[in-house]
């Protein structure tokens, strides 16, 4: 059985379950890290389903996706957790950049590296992505024939997100006063030669203006936090800390909403032929980017509500992550 050297992942590890790092290139030169992790009873000489799994938006193979690609690999799939381009351990001088150009990439440089093992049906791949890489999996399906079925858990999207603010709340004036704040921290970057952290979905203080910071979550939650911010705070820094992890221990580059304001998401989801499975949590904050997202999707599809699950709920929580509903939908979808 193989073993991970140095394994630092935050869930419980099922010893039964083969699984090794392995290292693979995208198509615009970046190599990222993934575990590679083999079905239980695996049997040479046999070709099996595949999935390719990332998310959330921020996190690192060793936190959720690594959980679900586990627990997936407990019921029959090849499934491969890796890090976007940027992140955790996979390469870029940049660090902790998010592009949805390079991200969307990713998941088809999951497919080539999949589709090139032995032990693969390369007719059998799907994708999975998570929280904000759910948007990222949709856009990838969108083009990627490939992709024999995609499915998305508490999905975001990210560009509305990041352009009109959880729930559109952000005003256009806001809106006015974060492009004036990216080009200081463009003007920034290039004078000091360093790269200049900050929010990725950018807050407002009081006053109207935008807001700095070097660190995403604080170490110490506020007694006054608001509801969202306590729930990623649970996870990321309690109960599943990641050095490697931006939610955990970090924060974006500030530039990150550069890309997502003139490249927006899932602009041709109406068009994935795949097997759709849209999975959210009936009390989970962005449950309405879910059901937005459903409803642009074509036939054949399927919208899920885990009742009484938040959003972070369906990052790690076994009672409440469908893991049946996951594995039947790709089992019977890549036949």
């Amino acid at each position: 059985m193989s073993k991970l050297a140095n394994d630092t992942r935050v869930f419980k590890i099922n010893p039964e379950i083969d699984v090794q790092n392995v290292r693979f290139e995208n198509r615009y030169g970046y190599i990222l890290a993934g575990h590679l992790y083999l079905p239980k009873d695996s049997k040479d000489g046999e070709k099996y389903q595949a999935i390719a799994i990332t998310g959330p938006f921020g996190a690192v193979k060793e936190q959720s996706s690594g959980l679900y690609a586990q627990t997936l690999a407990e019921r029959g799939f090849v499934t491969l957790a890796f890090d976007q381009s940027m992140t955790g351990e996979s390469s870029g001088r940049r660090r902790n950049v998010g592009s949805p150009d390079i991200f969307v990439e990713d998941f088809s440089a999951a497919v080539d590296f999949l589709g090139k093992q032995k032990f693969v049906d390369r007719e059998k791949i799907g994708i999975l992505g998570i929280c904000g890489l759910g948007s990222h999996a949709l856009t990838a399906a969108s083009i990627d024939v490939r992709i024999k079925a995609v499915a998305t858990s508490v999905m975001y999207d990210m560009s509305d997100s990041m352009w009109k603010g959880l729930n559109n709340t952000k005003t256009e004036e806001e809106r006015e006063k974060e492009k004036d704040y990216l080009a200081q921290i463009r003007w920034e970057d290039v004078d000091s030669g360093k790269q200049i952290g900050g929010y990725h979905e950018l807050p407002f203080d009081k006053n109207g203006n935008p807001v700095r910071a070097t660190k995403l979550l604080p170490n110490e939650l506020p007694k006054d936090a608001d509801p969202v911010t306590t729930e990623f705070y649970n996870y990321y820094v309690k109960r599943a800390y990641h050095p490697r992890s931006i939610n955990s221990a970090m924060i974006w580059d500030a530039t990150t909403p550069w890309g997502y304001y003139n490249f927006p998401l899932q602009q041709k989801i109406e068009t994935i032929r795949a097997p759709k499975l849209i999975v959210t949590g009936a009390a989970a904050h962005s449950r309405y980017m879910a059901e937005e997202a459903y409803e642009r999707l074509t036939e054949p599809k399927e919208l899920v509500e885990v009742p009484n699950a938040t959003h972070t709920d369906l990052y790690d929580q076994m009672d409440k992550i469908p893991f049946d509903k996951f594995g039947s939908f790709f089992k019977e979808n890549m036949k």
